[in-house]
């Protein structure tokens, strides 16, 4: 059995990288996205927003949170900041909040400013919200142990065999 001899074109072209996984196109992935992502995630976009907002696919913002950590890091702690406004507007929602306020008027052809205290009473739907997320196993729409495939009560069927007429008064 003879050795094949190497073509020209098996060998690597000059100033080719010989590491697997060198080729393809260049990343569009800067330094200065981890402060944008950062920007983005405290306005409260999810990832295909931001995917948008970089002109790319989301796939490649999953590729760049695996491959730089500043932009996982920015994306989630921001991410993070931004639920956790939600969730205290939700609670402040829930339970009723006080709020200053200016009322504006024009009154005798003068600008009069009023600062005021409005009270915002609790809301049902949020309190409801709240609860269900919160203490799932005591609010569910569901009680625990509750059996959809469980056979409805048996009916009961009343038949009057003898009465006595009831006379107006």
């Amino acid at each position: 059995m003879t050795a094949k001899k190497p073509k020209a074109s098996d060998k690597p072209k000059e100033g080719a990288s010989k590491s697997k996984g060198a080729g393809g196109r260049p990343s569009k992935y800067k330094p200065e996205f981890a402060r944008q992502a950062a920007l983005l995630g405290k306005k409260g976009c999810t990832d295909p927003e931001v995917a948008e907002f970089f002109d790319v696919a989301i796939s490649t913002v999953s590729l760049w949170k695996l491959k730089h950590p500043e932009f996982s890091e920015a994306l989630k702690l921001s991410k993070a900041e931004a639920d956790l406004r939600v969730e205290r507007a939700l609670f402040e929602r829930a339970t009723g909040y006080r709020c200053r306020e200016d009322d504006v008027r024009v009154v005798d052809g003068e600008v009069v400013v009023t600062t005021t205290d409005k009270q915002y009473p609790p809301d049902p739907t949020s309190m409801i919200f709240w609860l269900k997320n919160r203490k799932p196993e005591n609010w569910r729409d569901k009680p625990e142990g509750f059996n959809d495939d469980a056979p409805p009560p048996a009916a009961v069927t009343v038949t009057v065999v003898s009465g006595r007429k009831r006379a107006d008064t």
